[in-house]
């Protein structure tokens, strides 16, 4: 079954169950005047909402690429995602203004055996449908799917306590619903936040994976002409449309038929593993059969990686004929002042060559 089939089943079987419980709790809370219960209800309506916008989000993102947008739609998914955790926060929000409401003026429910058991089997497809859809979410690589299940296992979270406070009431007369809702809407409207926080932090461009960045250079690190693979760039065009570049390390007397043939037999390869299409794959040139190039770039690497801010050095080449060196670092993010760290090192180079022009980019530190 295709990744867009199991999306929208998953959010059809969601539709369904949350319509089934916002029926019978609804009239559950209405009969015993149980504005927890009624809360309980609308969340299991806006749970049915998420679902459908699931839905919509992934037709929408699975359209095929037009004139306008060559790499598809695929990033609607996380507008989509973004519209759940706007459901949520709202659900949290309406929860809390009609707890505060029942605390100003409270009501004595009632509860009915028949109203309890509804509830204690709500709580139970909850968990089962929180877990089912957030796993078939990260499965397939879903934040909508991810949100929605995280959504439902909130509510199992509510329903629950809403039983527990029916409980207490039943036992000791004691109504703590209203002030249960109000701590309970609280948490709600903190886990929407959460959830539009990391989607926003996704369409804004998150650092590579870790795994993924480590997987990607170990396969282009195994063509025997790449002595060093750097500056992997990934952009999320969707779930399923990843597009990257990459910089790569060779022997300086490769012909340009010889660096084709890698550059593409690297793009295919990257391709195969890790469905990542690399729309450039760039060129370092490294000093081979120049024995003074290869003594002072490894004089300088020990020099400059010496610093424990500097995470990498990279791209080094030695031109004998316009006597100049050449090369990138990365400075750790964490340092305060980047940019005068950078200016220490080129004037330290500098300072130990000064027969050569040196030029040192201050690279960004894109994947690990």
């Amino acid at each position: 079954m295709s990744r867009e089939k199991k999306i929208i089943r998953t959010s059809i079987i969601g539709i369904i169950a949350n319509v089934f419980l916002a029926a019978f709790k609804a009239g559950v809370g209405l009969a015993s005047n149980s504005i927890a219960i009624v809360m309980d209800a609308l969340n299991n309506l806006t749970d049915a909402m998420s679902s459908l916008i699931t839905i919509i989000g992934t037709r929408l993102a699975s359209k095929k690429p037009d004139r306008k947008h060559p790499l598809g739609h695929g990033r609607i998914e996380y507008l989509s995602a973004m519209i759940i955790a706007g459901l949520v926060v709202y659900a949290g929000i309406t929860a809390l203004i009609e707890s505060v409401k029942k605390i100003i003026d409270p009501q004595t429910p009632e509860y009915g055996t028949v109203g309890l058991i509804i509830i204690a089997v709500a709580v139970m497809v909850k968990i089962l449908m929180g877990r089912y859809v957030k796993g078939v979410g990260e499965k397939v690589d879903s934040d909508a799917l991810v949100a929605s299940g995280k959504d439902a296992l909130f509510d199992a979270v509510l329903s629950a306590s809403t039983l527990a406070a029916a409980i207490v009431f039943i036992t000791t007369g004691l109504s703590l619903e209203a002030w249960l809702g109000a701590v309970i809407s609280i948490f709600i409207i903190k886990a929407g936040i959460d959830m539009l926080r990391e989607t926003i932090s996704e369409i804004l461009g998150e650092r590579v994976d870790p795994d993924i960045a480590k997987a990607i250079r170990n396969t282009v690190n195994s063509f025997p002409q790449v002595s060093g693979a750097y500056d992997l760039v990934i952009h999320n065009y969707g779930p399923s449309k990843l597009v990257g570049s990459i910089h790569i390390e060779i022997p300086e007397n490769m012909t340009a038929a010889e660096i084709d043939k890698l550059s593409r037999e690297i793009t295919e390869e990257i391709y195969r593993e890790h469905r990542v299409i690399m729309t450039g794959i760039s060129i370092y040139s490294r000093n081979m059969d120049n024995e003074e190039a290869v003594r002072i770039r490894k004089d300088i690497t020990e020099m400059v990686l010496s610093d424990p801010d500097v995470l990498e050095m990279h791209g080094f080449y030695l031109d004998d004929l316009k006597m100049e060196i050449q090369f990138d670092i990365i400075i750790n993010f964490d340092v305060k002042n980047r940019e005068e760290k950078y200016r220490a090192i080129c004037r330290e180079i500098q300072s130990r060559y000064p027969d050569y022009d040196v030029s040192v980019v201050l690279d960004i530190d894109m994947a690990d």
